[in-house]
């Protein structure tokens, strides 16, 4: 990953923090993207007291032209993009009769039509250098299973799920890899703080951390990895291959 250039949305927390934090470390050179600019100069922080090399571009990513615009700054100051990790995400849960418009369009803005037109971007990048390149989108278990006032947040996710197979088709001829992770319960506050049945009800017999998705994003955007595309890689600890019943 050395000299390679990568952007992070949402990295100015929690996943993205850790995504961003974990390439800089294998010596990339990170866009840290986030709409917060004091989470993401944090991040940034972080990585130069690491030794590592990153700059914070601060945009909407519901806004398309703040895309545009952050992808043209990026390839003007780094010459060329590698990877795009799509991670910037709400989740905010309403009750089914409640959820607006507004707000059903406000997650699907961030989520979906958000990764797609960073991907999109990027891609247009990738094809004009002739160097191919590689893009996760941070999807989720809930794509595939639910709780209930989940719609907005579900529907999001499992676009992202079909997104993705169709980017690593549409994409494959410029030698763009597309992938997804959908992670489970990653905990991103006080890990320390949860309770052993928190750990004991997961079949790997622990919650998950940032870390495990930041090393599934490089292992999917390593080039000698360039067999894996098209695909959606769970990380959840086992536990949507769990039946759940109460005996």
């Amino acid at each position: 990953m050395v000299n390679q250039i990568v952007i992070v949305t949402g990295a100015g927390n929690g996943i993205g923090k850790s995504i961003a934090i974990a390439y800089a470390a294998e010596g990339a050179k990170v866009a840290v993207v986030d709409k917060d600019r004091t989470a993401g100069e944090k991040t940034v922080q972080t990585i130069y007291q690491q030794g590592g090399d990153a700059r914070f571009f601060q945009i909407d990513v519901r806004s398309p032209q703040e895309i545009i615009n952050c992808v043209e700054e990026v390839q003007t100051l780094f010459g060329h993009i590698n990877i795009l990790i799509n991670n910037a995400g709400v989740s905010a849960f309403h009750n089914v009769y409640d959820l607006t418009v507004a707000e059903w369009d406000d997650v699907i803005n961030t989520n979906l039509r958000g990764a797609f037109v960073f991907s999109r971007e990027v891609a247009k990048v990738m094809r004009h250098n002739k160097i191919g390149g590689s893009i996760i989108n941070i999807a989720s278990t809930r794509a595939f299973m639910s709780e209930p006032n989940s719609e907005a947040y579900a529907a999001s996710k499992g676009g992202i799920s079909a997104l993705t197979h169709a980017l690593a088709l549409s994409l494959s001829e410029d030698g763009i890899r597309v992938n997804a992770i959908s992670p489970g319960w990653i905990e991103t506050g006080d890990y320390d703080a949860l309770r052993s049945v928190d750990h004991r009800q997961h079949p790997a017999n622990r919650v998950g951390k940032p870390d495990d998705v930041a090393r599934a994003c490089i292992f999917l955007t390593d080039p000698r990895n360039d067999f894996i595309t098209g695909e959606n890689i769970i990380i959840d600890g086992g536990m949507t291959r769990k039946m759940i019943y109460e005996h």
